[in-house]
């Protein structure tokens, strides 16, 4: 009786185990399937040197991914995993000498210098309570400029040794190293699973709540998360600085996407406590086969961040999709619509009268309280003080870097010639600042800012060609491309709850391979002279773009502050939830906020072309930390609900004048991201304390 009653719990056991792993199997059949298709369009059949450079060329990536799937377990994100890569590599490329023993512990010191940037992330995150997205992309930016400062252009050289270590054979056309490499890594990756730490990791991200009334320190569990994430990161900086054979202080910044897909592709859960290293390095490998799919296919390079961006896209979209799924619960919505529309029975809502109709006034003056007393400015001051200790800090801190400026660069800086280049180079953190700021204020992040910027700048360009005939249409066309971004970045969000940073940061990859594509790589025509007098001609002693940096100002108050949509998305920001009960179309908020925020990427490029006279493809690359610095530096929180543009404004100005004093006492360029990431990391450090 005993045995009959026990039977029926085994296939249930190894159905569950199963419906587990299903997104292992389906990173497996992934990997065999591209491989199929792989060895039956090539001319010959798979040779082992192809299997070996497979998985020599996956090593770095197949290890970057594994330190991201550990993160994306306790449902955090890393933007920093590929400047960490790039900082292994350039340290081991300058300090490893050509003996056994400086080549042994030189790999050490990649692993120790990848867990030290895992524990700074680690330390903010957990002990902080910092937002994972804020801290990561800040580190990222300080280790971009370290990586510059250390080494400004390509060079050094790695020792023979690692590359034959790491990359050669173990058993020679048997047993490829790199292979066992990864084996080593999985074993590892599987001992610790097996681990009450491996516990403590899905316990936490599956249910951070339920973890810690469990017994599980849940501070402790993240920052030893993040700072395993970081080793493995080193483990691939070693293995990629074995692969290039000398430095490259950005070599690591293009595998973002690919590192995000690999995760996603192999089956880890972006809300945590799902997934495993097995899936994301068999996802990596599929990765470096589609590569080759298009090298044999002989498909353009251009194409190249438009397939990733879109792999990681569908990875992502397919993973939330189910019968709770938004994208469900659209469809649900819409049925229902449609049926009420054949039935008649939709609801009709009361009609105002008449008397009742009429146009919204604002009265600006400052309403005297029956409650308070003292003057009605002293009255205004208490009513609006939450708002305004987020705004004072950025204004005092311009003041603080201008005085230094005076110091340090001299008189000069009294005269209009400085303030008119101190507002003329604002007015791009300034537009660039609405759209990421209303973005920030839903608890959001658009990372697509610098692509989408360069997209319209190089498509204006091509279009004037130098002429002020064409950009009267073109400038409106471009505007309305950059809408049409922002709106796919809210589809993608809204419908199918995909993750903004997630859709965003493909989007951008997407947006770079369009360029690519539309310009062959080489960026042609001028900006229309009407664009250039906007920062070169002189109306009433200064630039016309200041006035419009005044205009804009005006504006973006207006839409923030005085409209219903800018109600929307401070609702928005504080409860989504609330929102939706007190009957915010949320959606349309959401989507809405994302297409200003393409709006200003677009509008940013345009004006960027007029600056330079030209465009060019990466000329958006350096706006998108301080376009999210502004915001934060401003006074928006990072989790979104709060904030104001004039304190936006005020981190427009103040990072443009760190700016100018870093360029001025000739610094080298690199300290600026150094500056701006500590800056960030300082603004949303203070106001986490403000907040609490």
């Amino acid at each position: 009786m005993s045995g009959a009653a026990t039977l029926p719990a085994v296939p249930l056991r190894w159905r569950r185990s199963l419906a587990r792993q299903q997104r292992l199997f389906v990173a497996i059949g992934a990997f065999v399937a591209i491989f199929v298709y792989l060895d039956v369009i090539s001319p010959g059949p798979v040779s082992y040197f192809e299997i070996s450079f497979l998985f020599a060329n996956a090593g770095p990536l197949a290890l970057a991914a594994m330190g991201q799937t550990i993160v994306f377990l306790i449902r955090g994100f890393d933007l920093s995993c590929g400047a960490t890569l790039s900082l292994v590599n350039v340290m081991i490329a300058l300090y490893t000498r050509d003996t056994t023993h400086s080549q042994i512990l030189m790999c050490i010191a990649g692993l120790g210098m990848g867990a030290a940037v895992g524990a700074f992330n680690g330390f903010f995150i957990a002990f902080m309570r910092l937002q994972p997205v804020v801290v990561t992309l800040a580190t990222m930016f300080i280790i971009l400029g370290l990586n510059l400062l250390i080494m400004p252009d390509p060079g050094g050289m790695v020792p023979y040794g690692i590359t034959q270590t790491l990359t050669g054979d173990v058993i020679f056309e048997v047993l490829p190293a790199s292979l066992v490499v990864l084996l080593v890594a999985l074993l590892f990756w599987a001992l610790i699973k097996r681990s009450r730490f491996g516990t403590a990791l899905y316990a936490v991200g599956s249910n951070e709540d339920a973890a810690f009334s469990n017994g599980i320190s849940v501070t402790r569990t993240k920052f030893l998360g993040y700072t395993l994430a970081g080793m493995f990161y080193g483990a691939g900086g070693v293995f990629l600085s074995a692969q290039t054979l000398s430095g490259d202080p950005l070599v690591g910044s293009g595998m973002l996407l690919l590192i995000f897909a690999a995760t996603i592709l192999g089956g880890t859960r972006i809300g945590g406590g799902q997934g495993g290293c097995l899936g994301t390095v068999f996802a990596a490998l599929t990765l470096l086969l589609i590569s080759n799919v298009m090298l044999v296919l002989n498909v353009s390079s251009h194409y190249t961040p438009i397939v990733e961006g879109a792999i990681l896209l569908l990875a992502v979209a397919g993973a939330t999709l189910g019968m709770d799924s938004p994208i469900a619960e659209h469809l649900r919505i819409f049925k229902l619509n449609v049926a009420g529309l054949g039935n008649r029975s939709l609801p009709i809502f009361l009609k105002r009268p008449e008397a009742q109709r009429g146009r919204l006034r604002t009265n600006w003056k400052a309403r005297v309280s029956d409650e308070l007393t003292g003057s009605a400015l002293n009255q205004w001051r208490v009513k609006n003080w939450e708002n305004l200790r987020l705004i004072i800090p950025a204004w005092v801190l311009l003041v603080v870097v201008y005085v230094l400026v005076l110091i340090f660069i001299g008189g000069s800086t009294w005269s209009t010639h400085y303030f008119n280049s101190l507002f003329t180079l604002a007015i791009f953190f300034a537009v660039l600042g609405l759209g990421q700021g209303a973005v920030v204020m839903t608890g959001g992040l658009d990372l697509s800012v610098p692509h989408t910027m360069a997209f319209t700048g190089v498509m204006l360009a091509a279009l004037s060609n130098g002429l002020d005939a064409p950009a009267y249409w073109a400038i409106p066309l471009v505007l309305g491309v950059g809408i049409t971004v922002g709106i796919f970045n809210g589809l993608g969000i809204v419908i199918f709850g995909m993750p903004a940073i997630v859709v965003t940061l493909a989007t951008n990859g997407i947006m770079q391979g369009l360029g690519l594509l539309y310009t062959g790589g080489i960026p042609t025509g001028r900006s229309p002279p009407v664009l250039v007098w906007l920062f070169t001609g002189r109306f009433l002693g200064f630039a016309p773009s200041v006035w419009l940096l005044i205009v804009f100002v005006a504006a973006a108050i207006i839409i923030l502050h005085r409209t219903t949509f800018g109600r929307r998305i401070f609702a928005l920001g504080n409860s989504q939830r609330v929102s939706l009960l007190s009957g915010v179309r949320v959606d349309r908020t959401a989507i809405g906020v994302y297409a200003l925020s393409g709006f200003c990427s677009a509008l940013a490029g345009v004006m960027m072309t007029g600056f330079s006279t030209v465009s060019f493809l990466n000329m958006g690359l350096n706006f998108l930390l301080p376009s999210i610095a502004v915001v934060l530096v401003g006074g928006t929180l990072a989790t979104g609900g709060r904030g104001h543009y004039v304190g936006i404004l005020g981190g427009a100005l103040l990072l443009t004048a760190v700016a100018t004093l870093v360029t001025g006492i000739n610094i080298p360029i690199a300290w600026r991201d150094i500056v701006f990431g500590l800056v960030v990391l300082g603004a949303v450090l203070t106001l986490r304390e403000r907040a609490t």
